[in-house]
């Protein structure tokens, strides 16, 4: 087994991956209370006992929701750069085994190679992650992640960074017209989500997918849907043209709150 991932949930409400290889099994980000984590991982047949680390992107509560909870598994290593882990500690009584690295940093956690890169969004310091492993022999062929979540626009540097990810979750956010429309929601927000440090419209998702030359992904999911500003039938429609023709990928959309079956790379 290289890599073995599956999307626990995804959605404005809480986002939440789980990623197993030979020698560990990690959560990326934490969105969900740790209970719910916990029935997730039951569900498909983990225990939370058995994770290993949290890899977290950002401070937002979609993103952490969990790790009060989890503060309570002692063995489980929380990575994230400082001023994340000092923007999560400050809401939480019991302290965190905290593994901090530096944004742009590239490490090993296990038989995992971690890098990882500035993303363009209203948080402390939110980053994405690029999880690799396998390549060490002929039975075991490298294998890549790439975890892409809120952020308002894509930089050149993020766009190659993920260009040769075997698996890539990206998010797709809203439906411009539904943001705009939406009556429940002030201006002022609507224009937090749109801007340059917000969230990715199915539009800007698209353009991501359509136009990054020498893409190798093998694994395309669109996640982090707004359930109200947002819907799976809006992004088939962005993504028609994406969905129509033959692509060399597999190209899955996250309903809101839902999850993913298992992706299992040779």
């Amino acid at each position: 087994m290289a890599i073995r991932f599956k999307i626990l949930g995804s959605s404005s409400s809480g986002n939440c991956g789980l990623l197993q290889t030979d020698d560990c099994r990690v959560l990326i980000d934490a969105g969900f209370s740790a209970r719910r984590i916990g029935e997730m991982l039951e569900a498909c047949g983990e225990s939370i006992d058995a994770i290993d680390a949290v890899f977290i992107t950002h401070e937002h509560s979609d993103h952490i929701a969990g790790l009060r909870g989890l503060s309570r598994q002692k063995k489980l290593k929380v990575f994230t750069n400082r001023f994340t882990a000092e923007a999560v500690q400050s809401r939480l009584k019991s302290r965190l085994d905290w593994r901090i690295f530096d944004t742009g940093a590239r490490f090993t956690f296990r038989d995992l190679e971690i890098d990882t890169f500035s993303l363009p969004h209203d948080a402390h310091d939110p980053v994405g992650f690029v999880f690799s492993t396998g390549g060490h022999d002929l039975f075991h062929p490298p294998t890549s992640i790439g975890w892409v979540l809120d952020l308002g626009y894509v930089p050149e540097m993020v766009r190659e960074r993920i260009r040769q990810v075997d698996i890539l979750v990206m998010e797709a956010n809203h439906d411009r017209e539904l943001l705009r429309n939406h009556t429940k929601r002030p201006w002022s927000l609507k224009q937090r989500i749109s801007g340059r440090h917000g969230h990715l419209s199915n539009e800007a998702a698209s353009e991501l997918i359509e136009n990054t030359p020498e893409a190798r992904w093998r694994q395309v999911y669109l996640a982090h849907l707004s359930s109200d500003c947002n819907t799976v039938e809006h992004v088939e429609q962005t993504f028609a043209r994406s969905l129509d023709r033959s692509l060399p990928h597999q190209l899955s959309i996250v309903a809101p709150g839902a999850g993913t079956p298992f992706y299992e790379a040779p």
